[in-house]
């Protein structure tokens, strides 16, 4: 049976919050802190073995600086239930939590980043979702031929 080609997606931090040399050095990390239904919803859309570019984001200037692996699923968010987080939830229960995430293994920074700017010159809106103006979503689905053609120009990892 031939194996299922792995989805991508986009998936946004602010570096100053969580970035790609943290995530480097720590190796995986829980995609933790979402709050949003329909991002959260895409999480529970993804498979193992799915990948995820590294989005920094509200940053000058904000883009594509890696890449990473899905390695598990349907985690519970720990934060909901800290009440000294800044994802903490108080209507969200330990025994029906509304909020889960996912872990990632880090794969890759890139020699080059991919700016937004550049992607706005490259890419459609239907191509690459994150460029659609007032899109605020943490985690987006990216097509397959998007993937690629991204992969194919920031191949390189530092």
């Amino acid at each position: 049976m031939a194996q299922q080609e792995p989805s991508y997606w986009l998936m946004k931090s602010e570096p100053d919050v969580y970035g790609i040399s943290q995530l480097k050095k720590e190796s995986t990390t829980l995609w933790d802190g979402i709050r949003n239904y329909q991002a959260r919803n895409y999480m529970r859309t993804m498979a193992i073995g799915d990948k995820a570019f590294f989005y920094h984001s509200n940053c000058k200037p904000p883009g594509i600086v890696g890449i990473m692996e899905i390695i598990k699923l349907g985690l519970i968010d720990p934060t909901q239930f800290d009440p000294k987080s800044n994802y903490y939830d108080p209507k969200s229960l330990k025994e029906k939590p509304r909020w889960d995430c996912v872990e990632l293994k880090y794969l890759g920074r890139f020699s080059e980043m991919l700016s937004l700017e550049e992607m706005r010159s490259i890419y459609t809106q239907e191509e690459l979702p994150v460029i659609r103006k007032g899109n605020r979503l943490s985690i987006l689905p990216i097509p397959t031929k998007t993937a690629k053609d991204i992969l194919k120009r920031l191949g390189k990892f530092s």
